[in-house]
């Protein structure tokens, strides 16, 4: 099965309804052996892409991964950048706002970490948990200090769904292209990925009473990803729904985004002025002597 980015990408102006939307898809790998050769020829383009960003220096990219607990954000973050230097990507996870963060506009926390140009910014969770979380639990907007509330709640997310695409739009006119990732998983997956964190010690850490607390609200928050994606899905900042029962395939679909994201900005090294080859012809017979 080749990886075809377009079968996952949410079309701008599109209706999203989720039970339409696969959570696992024919494997493009046969097995495991074949998985790993496949994830390292992805890994290996990444880097060589992450190198030419750098380099040329013109754009910087921007990832977002949005997805119910236990879906493999971590994971495909990990995974897929295994490669990357560090140097030219930074990986930031936001957890519910801080007092400081809450006196601010709700994009205020994340806009500050956004990448430069010439790297790579991961955001695991981002600025859309103020359209998913809060409208999950519109009780948490009174925390917010905000004036003015409009009496209908339906107001306060169209307000904020054009305020994240008036920001997604600005920074992609300045350069910075954006890559959506939303981690499809079924509920009955989740079920079993939190009994293994509950079976292996070695996962326990990553279990929370209150991943249980969430799931009561999978249909609410299905709801609340629908209306996001269906409103925020632009040609500049596009959602990519991606299938995520299978971790292993869900990375290769990650990753061959990405690479498709990359190599469409045709980047080159920069090119050596006459006068530069000059200045390295006369330092290279220094060197030589």
């Amino acid at each position: 099965m080749k990886i075809n980015a377009k079968d996952f990408r949410v079309r701008e102006g599109d209706e999203v309804h989720l039970q339409k939307w696969p959570t696992k898809v024919e494997p493009v790998y046969t097995s495991k052996e074949q998985y790993k050769e496949l994830l390292r020829e992805h890994v290996a383009m990444l880097s060589a892409q992450q190198q030419l960003l750098y380099a040329s220096n013109r754009y910087a990219v921007l990832l977002i991964f949005q997805a119910m607990d236990a879906a493999g954000k971590d994971g495909a973050i990990r995974h897929v950048m295994s490669g990357v230097n560090p140097q030219g990507c930074q990986v930031f996870s936001f957890k519910h706002p801080s007092a400081t963060e809450l006196a601010h506009d709700f994009l205020w926390r994340t806009t500050r970490d956004l990448p430069e140009r010439g790297r790579i910014g991961i955001f695991n969770r981002s600025y859309y948990e103020e359209v998913l979380v809060l409208r999950v639990h519109p009780e948490l907007l009174t925390g917010e200090g905000l004036p003015d509330l409009p009496k209908d709640p339906k107001e306060v997310w169209h307000d904020r769904y054009r305020s994240i695409t008036d920001l997604e739009k600005h920074l992609h006119a300045n350069g910075t292209r954006i890559v959506k990732f939303f981690l499809h998983l079924s509920k009955e997956e989740q079920r079993k990925r939190f009994l293994a964190r509950i079976d292996e010690p070695e996962k326990n850490w990553k279990f929370s009473t209150a991943d249980i607390a969430e799931r009561k609200y999978w249909k609410d928050y299905m709801k609340a990803y629908e209306q996001c994606l269906g409103a925020t899905s632009t040609k500049h900042a596009p959602w990519y729904v991606v299938p995520a029962d299978d971790k292993e395939n869900a990375r290769l679909i990650v990753s061959q985004i990405v690479l498709d994201t990359l190599e469409e900005l045709k980047m080159a090294y920069p090119k050596t002025s006459a006068q530069r080859r000059k200045e390295l012809a006369s330092i290279r017979k220094q060197l030589a002597k």
